[in-house]
């Protein structure tokens, strides 16, 4: 059995999903062609710092940087790097934070300068079945419902749902139960509850589902080495809708 946030606790996982908002849209105004991922981290962990929390994936389980910078084929979980990023690039930025004992994490594909129209339906198309699986995040729905509106909606694009990797509860610990997997059966799987805190996080690749683990231990390829794109809120399951605790709403504003 999960058991609910109070709403005290929500308080303070919505402050961290603040943070981790404004901190991906700081670190979406480095994104250019020029710069490479390893002053992406910077900005992030600079950020967060200056903003009285820590970045929690520095040191997780070994994890050597602040945030993951996940560059055109690598799904998730790459390593920021000398990387250049180039023109036509995409590269996803996951980042979370620890304040006041609660987590907060969350991630957005950005596109570097201007890039292909398969691209740029990639983008959409993984962004649209991140909020069609929220809207399932309601009181008395399942995980399936879910998992199964992310990859109904990305499938009918022909685009490949990864299943090795899902999304999460969050809370006192940056994972928690349940798993929310990006696909599924209506109907199926743990049931949500009125003040569950989840993470959903399409991956979503241009090709095949198909992914493989680099030497790192890390970084996730996708099998065919084309692109992949990854989305990332945080919500509250209540009854008849989803309150999101963190949001895109300041990526793309200054």
């Amino acid at each position: 059995m999960v058991r609910p946030k109070t709403e005290e606790e929500i308080e303070l996982l919505r402050i961290n999903g603040e943070l981790v908002s404004r901190t991906l849209a700081e670190v979406g105004k480095a994104v250019a062609p020029g710069v490479t991922t390893k002053e992406l981290d910077r900005v992030a962990e600079t950020f967060i710092r200056d903003h009285g929390a820590v970045p929690n994936f520095l040191g997780f389980d070994g994890f050597p940087s602040s945030i993951c910078a996940s560059v055109n084929d690598v799904v998730v979980h790459g390593f920021p790097s000398d990387y250049v990023l180039k023109e036509g690039d995409i590269v996803s930025i996951d980042l979370g934070t620890l304040y006041k004992g609660y987590n907060g994490d969350s991630a957005y594909t950005f596109p570097v300068g201007e890039v292909d129209a398969d691209t740029r339906q990639l983008l959409d198309v993984t962004k649209e079945s991140l909020f069609r699986g929220i809207a399932e995040a309601v009181a008395g729905h399942r995980v399936g419902d879910i998992g199964h509106a992310v990859q109904s909606y990305a499938e009918s694009f022909g685009f490949g749902v990864v299943r090795e990797l899902e999304g999460h509860g969050i809370g006192r610990k940056m994972h928690e139960e349940p798993g929310v997997p990006n696909y599924g059966k209506p109907g199926r799987g743990p049931k949500l509850v009125d003040g569950m805190t989840i993470c959903i996080e399409p991956m979503i690749n241009a090709g095949t589902r198909g992914v493989y683990l680099a030497k790192n231990g890390w970084a996730v390829h996708t099998a065919d080495h084309r692109k992949s794109a990854h989305f990332e809120l945080t919500v509250v399951v209540r009854h008849g809708h989803a309150e999101q605790l963190s949001t895109f709403d300041y990526i793309g504003k200054d």
